[in-house]
């Protein structure tokens, strides 16, 4: 069975992809509104990651505890063999659609 990406479930994973060791709840969701020039809350980020573990297209693990946390741990995330995948065929069937679209695109 085929699984699809949203948008912002791509968006998630491939900026987890970016951010490799330091991928953590915050910083995904700073990077992720720096790139994109929009907000996301935490709580849509938090949603969205949990679609994508049950999914499995995530694995997550928890670090130690860090002072600057005031002792609580940092939970990580690493894109699963399953989640490259993913992204993958979402890449694919974009990039077949450009190549057929009649859009004349503005150059930069």
């Amino acid at each position: 069975m085929k699984v699809y990406l949203g948008e912002l479930e791509e968006l998630v994973l491939l900026t987890i992809s970016v951010l490799g060791d330091n991928a953590y709840g915050v910083s995904i969701q700073q990077e992720l509104e720096s790139r994109c020039n929009r907000t996301i809350s935490i709580g849509a980020l938090h949603s969205t990651i949990t679609r994508l573990e049950e999914k499995g297209f995530l694995k997550s693990w928890v670090g130690g505890a860090t002072a600057e946390r005031g002792g609580r741990s940092k939970r990580f995330y690493d894109i699963t063999q399953a989640g490259k995948k993913a992204l993958t065929e979402a890449k694919d069937l974009r990039d077949q659609l450009w190549d057929l679209s009649k859009i004349k695109l503005a150059s930069r």
